[in-house]
């Protein structure tokens, strides 16, 4: 990596891969579209945990633990979506869904400061100013050392670590008690009352346990394996991190994968950075324009998640 930090502006624009009328197509938002992907996850949530409660068995609820992580890092890319406004054109709206509906639910809040680190990444993709290099830069890496990291999300370590540094956060540092408590209950007293409704639903149904197998289970364990695989897909092991085709990558995914890994088209990496302002749902239709323009061989694509882990564990034990 040359140690001068660029900025995305440096190298090549979309401009020069598709026509500006593509690019104001791909650009346009469509707020049912949005809305249709926000209502089809909370709808596959609610049919799995209605399907887990009328059979509750080990099968059911073991598939239902992967639909729910799956489900799960989908209000993650969706939200992902938000950060950039491309939800709804409606700002105000865009952000007040992305922190009620896809992340007070789960432990987020508002969508404000993952944005700002967030558009920093996009400024400065595989440079040394990237906030995120970190999650690429030791790759390629061993599959032992993945196994291990798996393993560690797989049985909740990272999880539970992750969660008591939110909970820790939430409370502040300020020595006085009340001011703690009062900023701990500005930011997790929401979500602590929507999870306390979902409890009551379980718990009506008469099967309030699968609260915990359907909700807390999933955050802290799939859903975190498949966000590692996810960050290791987008820019582990990229060719060249100086060309805008060959710094990130795509992943072909098929029906299973989008169901349990890979949701939203969020396998579309390449062409999100591209042009980082096309909603999700419009990421295909680019792949496609890039592909039709004879730019395959330049682009950094994989034909499936195992070959690109394979390419990402490539370094000796």
């Amino acid at each position: 990596m040359n140690d001068r930090t660029r900025t995305i502006t440096e190298l090549a624009k979309p401009t020069e891969y598709l026509s500006r009328e593509q690019i104001t197509g791909f650009r346009t938002v469509v707020p049912w579209r949005a809305t249709w992907l926000l209502v089809h996850c909370w709808l596959v949530i609610l049919g799995t945990w209605i399907v887990c409660a009328i059979w509750p068995n080990p099968v059911t609820i073991t598939l239902g633990v992967f639909v729910i992580g799956a489900r799960q890092l989908g209000l993650g890319v969706l939200n992902h979506d938000a950060a950039h406004h491309t939800l709804y054109k409606n700002r105000p709206l865009n952000d007040w869904v992305a922190e009620w509906i896809t992340n007070r639910p789960l432990f987020g809040a508002t969508v404000v400061p993952y944005r700002v680190y967030h558009l920093d990444h996009h400024k400065y993709t595989q440079q040394p100013n990237d906030p995120d290099l970190h999650l690429s830069a030791p790759f390629p890496i061993s599959k032992k050392s993945l196994a291990r990291k798996l393993i560690r999300d797989l049985t909740g370590q990272t999880g539970w670590k992750q969660h008591v540094g939110t909970i820790k956060g939430a409370f502040g540092k300020d020595a006085d008690p009340k001011k703690r408590w009062q900023r701990f209950m500005r930011r997790l007293g929401p979500n602590i009352l929507i999870n306390l409704v979902f409890l009551a639903g379980f718990a009506a149904a008469g099967v309030w346990y699968l609260y915990f197998l359907l909700w807390v289970l999933p955050v802290f364990t799939w859903q975190l394996a498949i966000s590692r695989i996810r960050n290791i897909g987008e820019h582990a092991a990229v060719p060249d991190d100086n060309d805008r085709l060959r710094n990130t990558r795509t992943t072909t995914a098929g029906l299973l994968t989008r169901a349990f890994i890979a949701p939203y088209y969020v396998n579309y990496h390449l062409e999100h950075h591209l042009l980082v302002s096309c909603p999700c749902y419009k990421l295909p239709a680019m792949h496609r324009a890039l592909i039709d323009k004879g730019l395959r061989d330049q682009m950094e694509l994989k034909p499936n998640y195992w070959k690109m882990l394979d390419h990402a564990t490539s370094a000796p034990a």
